[in-house]
């Protein structure tokens, strides 16, 4: 601080619970403020002050009442603590008459662990001068020559070390006030003459940053905290810990191998003290929820929140200090269109489904830097994900941005959701990590036999496709998530009748929700080729949909389910060990005669690896509103590993689940007859829902 000081104001709060070294651990509110003015240059002190605070919760423990010299009745009718720091404000400011001051509090807590977390839960502002102040306790060990340390100084022996006296029949807030006064009036006077000139600071916002894989984080400054709500920023993170310094892009939220935020973040702070402060807020709430608060490493922060690239340390490096999340956009978005959308601009599709900006509408907000506050993650080869990152200068613009959920860019719906540096970097190094055709991890499920050897039917007959180089295949991506066979078939048109028996595999999620994709096995290489040829970025249902060839061997990568059996007979089923009324919802119509297999058929099982997510997602699980059909009322869980999996279902590595549809000709008589052939087994694939 280079302005000189004029006065200290000695500040002392009282909680409804726990004193000393232990305030504001148990979240306990403010009951008490009392404060008294230190002249510096004549060393006189002014009125001892008090305010008594009516907490929210009237549950009053009347020992610490009677400690505090306060009655439960003179609570009740104090004001709360809005109309309290207001009160607090007011009478301080007429009583420093525009003297230059700084307050000074024994230790750390009472500015820090108690007055800045309650008033930020309960959304009051504090005056500026609230923001910095002196230890009182800092402020002596660089006074004194004693070894001691700091943790270890209190009032009563720094009293003693400085030959000050106090009146011991005071009540207690009174009594540590008193303390604190004559301390600074003997550091303040000679022979110390000490020189208050660096208070503590407080930040008063969060800001965003980023951080490499090299550098260096000292494990005794981070913390992981856990049970956070799957909504939560990084500025909600800041916020629970109002009052303790985070440093630059120190709160980092976790995500899991589904891409999703898992409840835990990795938070560093500027200190060890202040990471030990953080500690003491173990099972304190974020509105009706309670944070676990543990140690981590550095090991553990720069594993989410280091290693970005240089596109993604540019973004972040820029003017906003609030990121969002943009989920669902065209393919063929670009940032100018993406800041149209923002400023409220109408942007259309236009036949070649090209994006244009036309008109304008109310209800615009800014993004900060322009087209450089605009992040559009791409894959490896640089194709578009349908994912963006704009950064907000402030919360009320991001506040502002957040309205525009579900609004229309061209024919898609664009989700919207808070987000924060750390899941940007791990965004973006999932996505551009992934390779274009995966490999195949450690199988999780079993190796089949030859069929000769066990004597069953030739599975390339079945469910499961053989596997093979020939490019045989088409891959559908993009599809509307309500998509049936029929809507595929009419897509498909003359192709439809080059479709192989049990040919049509749906794929869906780790959730069960249909995926968007679809696998579709053709009479042969050709029509495969002439199928993507003429199909590709066709319209379906107002969605273009990519057609690419593949052949069995790019179709299982692409799921990561299965691997090829010893003689090359098809990809392995998933372990049955329960009978088909497992399932009693299926219904007679649908095929059951592979619905079980011997043990002996199951061999050489291996545990479910840990790997990189062919498919990040946003954080929060959208709303289940629009994703299933009328009439798909009932949910059943997939069945636990080990238990039955009805024939023609089989599931991958990375969670997701493949259904295949029976032979076309059936799922044509599905349709025209509306039996409960295909039509079942669809609404059974729509329904299922992973717990």
């Amino acid at each position: 601080m280079t302005e000189k000081l004029d006065c200290l104001v000695a500040l002392f709060v009282a909680t409804s619970g726990a004193c000393g070294d232990e305030l504001g651990a148990d979240e306990r509110e403010l009951v008490q403020l009392v404060w008294q003015v230190v002249d510096l240059e004549s060393n006189k002190t002014g009125e001892k002050n008090e305010i008594v605070v009516r907490p929210e919760v009237e549950d009053l423990d009347p020992d610490i009442l009677q400690q505090l010299g306060l009655t439960a009745q003179r609570v009740h009718a104090a004001e709360p603590l809005e109309q309290a720091v207001k009160q607090f404000n007011s009478r301080l400011s007429a009583e420093v008459n525009q003297r230059h001051f700084c307050f000074c509090t024994d230790g750390q807590r009472h500015i820090r662990q108690v007055i800045h977390p309650e008033t930020s839960k309960k959304n009051i502002l504090l005056p500026a001068e609230l923001y910095s102040f002196f230890d009182l306790r800092k402020e002596f060990q660089k006074t004194s020559s004693s070894l001691i340390k700091q943790n270890e100084l209190d009032l009563p022996f720094m009293c003693d070390y400085l030959n000050v006296c106090v009146d011991s029949s005071l009540p207690f807030a009174a009594h540590k006030l008193q303390q604190i006064v004559r301390i600074i009036e003997a550091l303040n006077t000679e022979p110390v003459g000490h020189q208050f000139s660096s208070p503590e600071g407080v930040n008063m916002k969060f800001e965003i940053g980023t951080y490499s894989r090299l550098e260096c984080v000292d494990d005794n400054m981070v913390i992981r905290a856990r049970g956070l709500p799957w909504q939560a920023s990084d500025q909600d993170i800041a916020r629970f810990f109002r009052g303790l310094n985070i440093v630059k892009g120190g709160a980092a939220l976790c995500l899991n191998a589904q891409g999703r935020r898992n409840g835990e973040a990795l938070v560093r702070f500027e200190s060890q003290e202040h990471r030990d402060l953080a500690l003491q807020r173990h099972k304190h709430h974020m509105g009706n929820r309670y944070i676990e608060v543990y140690k981590a490493t550095g090991e553990d922060f720069l594993k989410v929140a280091g290693g970005c690239s240089s596109e993604v340390a540019h973004f972040l490096s820029g003017e906003g200090h609030v990121i969002v999340r943009m989920r669902g956009l065209p393919f063929s978005a670009t940032p100018q269109q993406v800041l149209q959308f923002f400023l409220g601009c109408q942007v259309i599709d236009t036949k070649d489904g090209v994006c244009q900006v036309k008109g304008s509408n109310n209800g615009g907000c800014q993004v900060a830097g322009g087209t450089d506050g605009i992040l559009l993650v791409r894959y490896a080869d640089g194709r578009p994900t349908g994912d963006a990152f704009v950064l907000f200068s402030s919360e009320e613009h991001a506040q502002m941005a957040l309205k525009k959920h579900k609004q229309r860019l061209g024919k898609r719906y664009i989700e919207l959701f808070k987000s924060t540096a750390a899941e940007v970097t791990q965004v973006c190094n999932r996505f551009s990590s992934t390779p274009l055709i995966s490999m195949a991890p450690s199988p999780l499920l079993s190796v089949v036999p030859s069929p000769l050897a066990t004597g069953l039917l030739p599975l390339a007959t079945g469910a499961f496709p053989v596997t093979t180089s020939i490019r045989s295949c088409v891959h559908l991506r993009g599809l509307p998530y309500d998509t049936t066979i029929q809507n595929i078939l009419e897509f498909l048109g003359e192709f439809t009748a080059d479709i192989a028996p049990h040919g049509v595999h749906m794929v869906l999620n780790s959730q069960g929700r249909p995926s968007g994709e679809c696998f579709i096995q053709m009479s042969s290489p050709e029509r495969a080729f002439l199928t993507a040829q003429r199909c590709h970025r066709h319209l379906l249902r107002e969605r273009y949909v990519e057609v690419f060839q593949c052949s069995h061997d790019d179709m299982r990568l692409l799921l990561r389910g299965g691997v090829v059996g010893p003689n090359g007979r098809g990809l392995s089923p998933p372990p049955c060990v329960s009978s088909p009324s497992f399932f009693p919802h299926m219904g007679v119509g649908l095929p059951m005669e592979a619905g079980l297999y011997p043990a002996h058929f199951l061999v050489n099982t291996h545990p479910l690896p840990f790997y990189t997510t062919y498919y990040p997602s946003p954080p929060g699980s959208p709303p289940t509103l629009g994703f299933f059909p009328p009439g798909s009322s009932q949910c059943h869980a997939l069945p636990a590993p080990g238990h039955t999996l009805p024939s023609g279902v089989s599931q991958t590595n990375n969670s997701d689940v493949m259904v295949t549809v029976p032979a076309l000709l059936s799922a044509k008589q599905s349709f025209t007859e509306q039996s409960l052939g295909v039509g079942a087994l669809l609404d059974l694939q729509l329904s299922w829902n992973r717990t």
